[in-house]
């Protein structure tokens, strides 16, 4: 098994989560987005954020909104749903429980 492979499932295996934490308290603009998560290494590319942010809207997580630019069309802003900041309150303790579970294997081989 190659390396960037695992690495990009486990990438994409939380990318949802990170894009929550990304909108959480604040809405954005779709590349807004894509650059936060590029700057924490997450790659994203819009082909792969688009799709993402369909889903976690029709799952009632997120919502948007458009906003008029002074830059061109009116521009579409994604933000969490009260039941997204929920979600993303359950997610934190997952990602806690995993983190910590992983942290425990590790020690132990030590």
């Amino acid at each position: 098994m190659k390396l960037e492979n695992t690495k990009a499932q486990m990438r994409k295996g939380v990318l949802e989560y990170c894009i929550l934490l990304v909108l959480d308290g604040k809405p954005l603009y779709a590349s807004d987005i894509i650059q936060e998560l590029k700057e924490a290494k997450m790659i994203v590319v819009e082909g792969t954020l688009y799709p993402l942010l369909t889903r976690l809207k029709n799952a009632g997580l997120l919502a948007y909104k458009w906003e008029e630019s002074t830059q061109g069309p009116p521009r579409k802003y994604y933000e969490l749903t009260e039941e997204g900041k929920s979600f993303l309150g359950e997610l934190e303790v997952s990602w806690k429980e995993l983190t910590d579970a992983v942290g425990k294997i590790k020690a132990h081989k030590s």
